[in-house]
């Protein structure tokens, strides 16, 4: 009986619960990323509007930094794809969420609904790495704590390895996830928010998203216990 229970509670562990053998540190994580992808600002970019520029993140577009080791952002390269080419409106490839899976992410999630479901959703690269492919609307009314929630599990250790949110592009969607994150952990206020987004939109902030600019403006830092990291966590991970 003993022996069943403890099978039972092993199937039942997430994706990423065997990501590692070690025990957490935030400052070690960091450290690694920082080396993977030198960005020296939250501006300059691993893989470019087309996907190019780095082999081992094939699948991305636009990947840039948000919190260093912990938080990265961009979109899904489908359209200019040079192996598997399709619609736009689309989630990752699958090469894209096995390229993430290699450099360690445990968690990639899409903001968008569209062929979400034709996706897989646990990715396993060698014995014991996984990533978990998940989907919420960065932009619906109401679903910023649980975008905040998810992305505290990963400065807190509770979920080791870092986590990629992406759209379709890697400009709208994913640029709001990104900017409450630095508003709500790097302490940015809105008019510095807002010119992040706009600047990351590389040209793309046309009055047909104004609504996400609105968005921007009006959103305010939560002061909920379940959100609060250190000084010391935030000084390892914001820009």
């Amino acid at each position: 009986m003993l022996m069943r229970f403890i099978l039972i509670l092993i199937l039942s562990l997430p994706a990423w619960a065997n990501n590692t053998k070690s025990v957490f540190s935030l400052k070690d994580q960091v450290e690694k990323y920082k080396k993977l992808y030198p960005l020296d600002d939250v501006y300059k970019k691993q893989t470019d509007n087309k996907g190019d520029g780095d082999d081992t993140l094939y699948g991305t577009r636009n990947f840039r930094a948000v919190l260093n080791g912990v938080y990265y952002r961009g979109g899904a390269n489908n359209k200019f794809n040079k192996h598997k080419k399709r619609d736009n409106q689309n989630p990752l490839p699958q090469e894209g969420l096995e390229n993430l899976c290699k450099q360690g992410f445990s968690e990639a999630m899409y903001f968008y609904k569209d062929n979400y479901d034709e996706s897989e959703k646990i990715i396993t690269c060698g014995e014991e790495q996984k990533l978990e492919y998940l989907n919420l609307a960065s932009l619906k009314a109401g679903n910023e704590k649980a975008l905040l929630l998810q992305v505290h599990k990963h400065i807190k250790g509770e979920i080791p390895g870092p986590m990629y949110g992406h759209c379709w592009n890697g400009w709208h969607a994913s640029g709001y996830a990104a900017v409450i994150n630095l508003m709500q952990y790097c302490n940015w206020d809105n008019d510095k928010a807002l010119a992040y987004w706009r600047k990351n939109t590389d040209g793309n902030d046309t009055k047909e998203y104004q609504h996400v600019m609105d968005k921007v403006k009006n959103f305010k830092k939560f002061n909920d216990e379940d959100l609060a990291i250190t000084e010391a966590e935030a000084k390892l991970i914001c820009p």
